[in-house]
């Protein structure tokens, strides 16, 4: 597997408060776009000049739940992360360490058993190790886990935050509830920009919007291991608009990866979209390549993150070490309340798409 692009990014460029708390609103943050090695700057509320009618943005409708839940583990606090809710009842979790500036730390040294007491005299077992000293697999004693974090927990926040946001400030204007009150560890944050406003502009320009759901789990930032599998759904009705664009000759552009590894886990042979609901373990990386994406809306991400693999996969290495490196000059902000970027990799001759695509 391709290493992925590495990046150095200086800590002043880490949002540490959504855009609206530093003066604007929400669609006020920048915007980078890549037309291969060509980038231009422009301002979010300007996306409707980057896309052209007919084009489909495809939207993950997951709401960000308060996973964030306080609890105690031999007489000390820890800060228990929910992540995902497994087949068999299990949810993947983080154990954290509180800090003094209200936020966590990586908690090492956890091991299978150990008991978390939590809220309303349920607890947590730690059960089975998912990944190494930080994800596991626990039982729960809680019959309504969603139930418990809405009554005790918070939004995931990491060290680079400058303090605790209200849940709104997490949820996109594409949120919607899910069965079983289900929804994402952490945001899917690159839709965070789009207002209603913006949204009904798009429409009237004759941009569609194709709805699907991931909920994601933890960020993999602090150990960039890739994305352990996550619950997902494409409807029937998307499956046809994207189809239909596609045959028509449109554009499908992703609102982040998450919209990526949805739509790209029920595309078929023949780069054929269809209903599909269950887990997704997919990893897109250049090797793979992607089958159905045309373009990716997408934040600034982590230095060696696995998420510019599917970033590379899209706009080709080249583009994005320009990119990236415009990024970085110009002080685009990173994280989920940072600058945005626009991938459009129709227009970029290097892009890594599979084998079978014919265009």
């Amino acid at each position: 597997m391709t290493a992925p692009l590495v990046v150095r990014v200086p800590e002043a460029l880490l949002a540490s408060v959504p855009a609206e708390v530093r003066g604007a609103g929400r669609d006020d943050v920048r915007l980078m776009v890549s037309r291969g090695t060509a980038v231009t700057h422009h301002r979010f509320r300007e996306l409707a000049g980057q896309l052209r009618a007919g084009d489909v943005l495809v939207v993950n409708t997951s709401r960000t739940l308060p996973a964030a839940v306080d609890g105690r583990v031999g007489g000390r606090p820890v800060v228990v992360h929910f992540s995902t809710l497994g087949p068999d009842g299990r949810w993947a979790v983080e154990l954290r360490r509180p800090t003094a500036s209200g936020s966590t730390e990586r908690r090492t040294g956890d091991r299978a058993g150990t008991r978390v007491v939590l809220p309303d005299g349920e607890r947590l077992v730690l059960d089975e190790a998912l990944s190494p000293d930080r994800l596991w697999w626990a039982r729960v004693s809680a019959a309504d886990v969603p139930g418990l974090m809405r009554r005790h927990g918070r939004p995931i926040r990491y060290s680079y935050t400058e303090r605790d946001q209200p849940l709104a400030a997490y949820q996109t204007v594409f949120a919607r509830p899910a069965p079983g009150g289900l929804g994402s560890a952490e945001m899917p944050s690159a839709a965070r920009p789009f207002t209603e406003g913006l949204v009904a502009e798009l429409v009237r320009r004759g941009v569609r919007f194709a709805p699907v759901v991931l909920h994601t789990g933890v960020a993999s930032a602090e150990a960039h291991e890739p994305p352990y599998p996550e619950r997902f759904e494409v409807s029937a009705a998307t499956a046809r608009l994207v189809n239909a664009a596609r045959a028509d000759g449109a554009r499908i552009v992703a609102v982040g990866t998450t919209a990526v590894r949805a739509l790209e886990s029920a595309a078929g042979p023949g780069r054929v979209v269809r209903a599909a609901a269950g887990w997704t373990d997919l990893v897109v990386t250049p090797e793979r390549g992607v089958r159905v994406v045309d373009g990716l809306l997408t934040g600034l991400h982590e230095p060696e993150a696995s998420h510019l693999l599917m970033l590379e996969a899209i706009a080709g290495r080249e583009a994005l070490a320009v990119a990236y490196d415009q990024a970085l000059s110009r002080l685009y902000l990173w994280h989920e309340f940072g600058d945005v970027h626009l991938i459009l990799a129709e227009e970029n001759p290097h892009a890594a798409h599979c084998s079978s695509n014919v265009r």
